[in-house]
């Protein structure tokens, strides 16, 4: 089992045919600096590639806490598509979880942890999804597509936050549960 499974709080659980994937980067900056920018919903949009055509359509600031809704507007394939989540979790400055309500996928779980190290941050994306369409049509196109979604992501990160690219972790691919 991929360890980004097995790390997955004793909460979730997730049918299968679940995809996983994980990410992380160690950024030049305390924890302090760093969670309160992922706090900020209105920075989701600098961390997200520009061909999503991604905008929040929930009136800004946004009060993150257990139970917040945010709606989202995206472009997939040139679709455009509504997305609602809700912050399952929130844990500052350590961790928060959110959830697809409604969008494109049939689960989605983004689980985002922050670990201060000797005054440095360790960012990690843990996802859960699954698809509509399963297994095949996640292999031909959604699995690649996360995987650039996140590498913009962190990209990004790299632009936002000096990133110590010898430590740094790098994308993990999962697997389908």
């Amino acid at each position: 089992m991929p360890e980004s499974e097995q790390r997955l709080p004793d909460w979730v659980t997730f049918p299968k045919l679940t995809r996983a994937f994980e990410n992380s980067i160690l950024v030049d900056h305390p924890l302090d600096e760093v969670f309160p920018f992922f706090a900020d919903a209105g920075n989701l949009e600098a961390l997200t590639p520009p061909w999503l055509k991604f905008s929040i359509l929930t009136e800004q600031p946004i009060k993150m806490e257990e139970g917040t809704l945010i709606d989202y507007q995206i472009r997939l394939h040139g679709i455009p598509m509504r997305w609602r989540t809700r912050i399952d979790l929130w844990e500052p400055p350590y961790r928060f979880v959110d959830s697809q309500i409604k969008g494109p996928y049939r689960i989605w779980h983004h689980e985002h942890l922050f670990e201060e190290i000797n005054g440095q941050t360790k960012i990690t994306d843990r996802i859960q999804y699954r698809v509509l369409g399963g297994k095949l049509v996640d292999n031909l196109m959604v699995w690649r597509d996360v995987q650039r979604i996140f590498e913009f992501r962190r990209s990004r990160m790299e632009e936002l936050f000096v990133v110590q690219k010898a430590e740094a972790g790098g994308l993990t691919t999962g697997s389908v549960s």
